[in-house]
């Protein structure tokens, strides 16, 4: 019998976005499947909107507020699938994803196996979203794919992996302290449980640009710096347990380097702490420089000016593809009517 494969939804004020991420979920090519939506509190339609989904056996759980880990959690709790799709409420799943990931797999091969795919960045219409390969894209053993993630400070998207129930398991329940990078910290115990990666290419995910708002912009939140720091060690940990060596040492030491503007100046407290571990690995982090960008208003205006700047004006540019974005897309789609039947 084909395994049953659980798309897990969870979802909190996505309204806008939460329609065209079921359809790409009900859209899979793959015919054994579940759906779960965990809507977590929201205070807009998101109910509505998912409900509109019931006869295409689209589940619907609601609760309180409790979290986007928490949420996660109850998902799979729910969940009877042999393999999990984990699934923001503002991402697409290409037709094939599931499909194309499970096909790549060998007969009596171990059940830990994590299977990741290509993924790409879009605003609202996916006919336009670049794939840009990384150093990633590839199969790599666990200690490989960590010391490549923090030594070139890239990630994959998390819809990118499919999990087997299994590994899901033995990987433990998302991490309800995190706030901020919960994701990155929550596929590397994944990693660490798994057999290796196998990239399947030819497919993969959209990972919708949706704001500032987003759980993946840090902004001014101290929450969100204080859970980064909370994933790094434990990012750190991670990787010296699977191997103590040099280039692991190097590796802790860029990431840590990389992310220290995040705490530097306004954080003291995290500075220091992200310097002590720095120390633990014979180095010492410098303070963060400016982009050139940026620098140039320093002199004329000040450091806060020149970072405002810097944090600000990267999210205008961004608000104003967006918009152009959306005018399109609602031009192109202002026929479809259906939310349904209608395609993302």
């Amino acid at each position: 019998m084909q395994p049953l494969v659980s798309i897990l939804i969870p979802a909190y004020n996505a309204e806008r976005w939460i329609g065209d991420t079921v359809r790409s979920a009900v859209a899979q090519t793959w015919p054994r499947k579940e759906i779960i939506v965990v809507n977590d509190g929201s205070t807009d339609g998101t109910a509505d909107v998912v409900r509109r989904f019931a006869s295409k056996g689209v589940v619907l759980i609601s609760r309180e507020n409790r979290g986007l880990c928490a949420t996660q959690n109850e998902a799979f709790r729910a969940s009877k699938g042999d393999y999990i799709q984990w699934l923001d409420a503002d991402d697409a799943l290409a037709p094939d994803k599931i499909e194309r990931q499970l096909a790549a797999l060998r007969d009596g091969e171990s059940r830990r196996i994590l299977l990741s795919s290509p993924w790409a960045p879009f605003y609202y219409r996916t006919c336009g979203a670049q794939f840009v390969r990384n150093s990633l894209w590839q199969d790599l053993s666990p200690v490989e794919w960590l010391l490549r993630k923090l030594s070139g400070n890239i990630h994959m998207q998390n819809a990118t992996w499919l999990v087997s129930r299994e590994l899901t398991e033995a990987a433990g329940p998302w991490d309800t302290r995190l706030h901020y990078d919960q994701d990155g910290e929550y596929f590397a115990r994944v990693l660490l449980a798994s057999a290796g990666t196998r990239f399947v290419p030819e497919t993969g995910i959209f990972y919708r640009l949706s704001g500032p708002d987003s759980i993946s912009v840090i902004g001014r939140s101290n929450k969100k710096k204080e859970s980064l720091l909370i994933s790094m060690k434990l990012h750190i940990q991670y990787m010296r347990s699977l191997e103590e060596s040099d280039r692991v040492r190097k590796a802790c030491l860029t990431y840590l380097q990389n992310w220290y503007g995040q705490f530097h100046p306004e954080r003291p407290d995290l500075a220091a702490e992200a310097q002590r571990l720095a120390a633990e690995f014979g180095g010492r982090l410098e303070p963060p420089q400016m982009s050139w960008k940026y620098s140039w208003l320093e002199p004329i205006f000040g450091w806060g000016a020149a970072k405002w700047a810097e944090l600000e004006l990267p999210q205008f540019k961004a608000s104003c593809l967006r918009r152009w974005d959306k005018a399109m897309y609602d031009w192109e789609n202002a026929k479809q009517t259906d939310p349904v039947t209608s395609t993302p």
